[in-house]
């Protein structure tokens, strides 16, 4: 019952029948508290996952690896990567082993809060525990040395998993086409995105995005905005990318323009995004363009 109330989003109902078990002498075991901590985790309800985890710890039953690997993700989807790592060090301390799902989350956290060399020597520990590496495995692996700048590495684990006999999927693609352009080597971005395409992946949003971003900041904003009108879908990352790209470059009149059109086509903008164009065309004199850029914006969020 609490594992159905959870995964069709009674997260309320299936805490309050597990009270009520409670208060009727029912004893959980530690599998009704992951079905409870992971349906919580899932509703994004965090603080009430750990205090159950808390309970667990209370009630005699030891958390297993599976307890705190679902903690632990929820803590770093929620940005709480502090949290995460307290709950990864506790899970050390008690002699825990990690699987491969549980090593590639903390080490997708650590890079996300820019502490490259501690997932370096995450993924070295993994490597030595012997782990048979999937493509979610793979991937974690190249987006690690893609932000160590090691492209060539990446690359020969591109080698190793056809080797493996796995299909990249268009997240190993798109790793590469962004490590690529980061590290300003946009020339074989685009070839790869070029192969990319011809693999008829069913979308390839995120790369598109990610080579208008290289384009911009590496100066191409023409190439960048002829890339930008081919696109079938863009999304609000799309625009974002390209606006802040040409305000970088005190296009501030075609950057407004951009920006209206996201407005009408009902997708989010960021305030910073925002922010960047009214402020930009303020300081280069366009006064009047930046009041009414800021009216149709207002307008446009009214009618959507």
């Amino acid at each position: 019952m609490i594992n159905g109330l959870c995964k069709n989003g009674y997260t309320n109902n299936a805490l309050g029948l597990f009270r009520s078990l409670q208060r009727h002498k029912f004893v959980p075991q530690v599998v009704t508290y992951n079905i409870l901590i992971n349906g919580l985790c899932k509703a994004g309800r965090l603080r009430s996952a750990r205090k159950i985890l808390k309970e667990l710890g209370e009630s005699g039953h030891q958390p297993n690896a599976v307890t705190y690997t679902t903690v632990m993700k929820c803590c770093f989807k929620s940005k709480q990567f502090e949290q995460g790592l307290e709950i990864l060090s506790e899970m050390k301390s008690k002699g825990y082993t990690f699987d491969g799902f549980a090593y590639c989350t903390v080490i997708g956290a650590l890079v996300k809060t820019g502490k490259i060399k501690e997932a370096t020597d995450c993924m070295h520990e993994m490597l030595r525990t012997g782990i048979v590496l999937d493509l979610v495995s793979y991937n974690t692996l190249i987006n690690l040395y893609c932000k160590e700048g090691k492209l060539e590495a990446a690359f020969k684990l591109l080698d190793e998993i056809e080797k493996e006999g796995f299909e990249c999927d268009k997240y190993t693609h798109t790793i590469i086409i962004d490590g690529l352009c980061k590290a300003g080597n946009i020339e074989r971005a685009q070839r790869h995105l070029n192969y990319m395409a011809s693999m008829s992946f069913d979308s390839n949003l995120v790369a598109l995005n990610c080579m208008i971003d290289g384009l911009g900041k590496a100066g191409h904003i023409d190439d960048a905005m002829k890339l930008f009108e081919s696109m079938e879908i863009k999304d609000s990352f799309t625009y974002a990318s390209l606006v802040h790209n040409l305000c970088r470059l005190q296009r501030f009149r075609c950057a407004s323009k951009l920006l209206l059109s996201c407005a009408k086509g009902g997708m989010k903008i960021l305030r910073s995004t925002q922010r960047a164009v009214i402020d930009g065309l303020y300081f280069s004199g366009f006064t009047s363009e930046a009041r009414k850029l800021r009216s149709k914006i207002q307008l446009a969020r009214l009618l959507h």
